[in-house]
């Protein structure tokens, strides 16, 4: 079994109460973070395969009247983000993921958005991350620091290596909130 098999096994074993408990301290550190508050534009996506549970997260944003993007992917491995708010339509995706249908008078240009919230698989404690496989965050980040856009990762600690066996392509994330 590879580290993705094994990871994502592990995540989705989680008991409903480890996963609540994971999941509500991670909550309190995303509402007391400087960046969250600072931020006007914030990606994140919908939890899939046993994510940590991001829907309580994107309610939050809403209330402080944050602008809150959710990822499509379109062709060759790249990502749009489109406005979400609690009335836009979601279609799922051919990974079975629900995200919202293409308008795009609704899509943000990725140098506008302020925190991305990243997915992953598994992570080390460098800040490399493991993700689904596709690619599609390494190279929407390639040049994050440019681009004044901090992404952060959200994970259980279960889903902690020792080490990410990492590529030169891959991207460092600066900081991942998990416990």
């Amino acid at each position: 079994m590879d580290i993705r098999q094994t990871i994502r096994q592990k995540r989705r074993e989680l008991s409903q109460a480890q996963r609540d408990n994971a999941q509500a301290i991670i909550y309190q550190k995303i509402k007391k973070h400087p960046a969250v508050s600072q931020a006007q534009h914030i990606a994140i996506f919908l939890s899939f395969d046993g994510e940590v549970d991001t829907k309580p997260i994107i309610e939050y944003l809403w209330q402080q009247n944050k602008s809150v993007y959710l990822p499509v992917p379109v062709a060759e491995h790249k990502l749009i983000f489109l406005n979400y708010t609690p009335n836009t339509p979601l279609v799922k995706n051919s990974f079975g993921i629900l995200e919202p249908v293409i308008d795009k008078t609704k899509i943000i240009n990725i140098e506008q958005l302020d925190i991305i919230f990243t997915p992953l698989v598994a992570f080390d404690d460098r800040g490399f991350r493991i993700g689904m496989g596709g690619g599609y965050y390494d190279r929407l980040l390639e040049n994050y620091q440019q681009q004044q856009i901090y992404p952060i990762g959200l994970a259980f600690a279960c889903q902690k290596v020792d080490h990410v066996d990492n590529q030169h392509w891959d991207v460092k994330l600066p900081e991942i909130i998990y416990a």
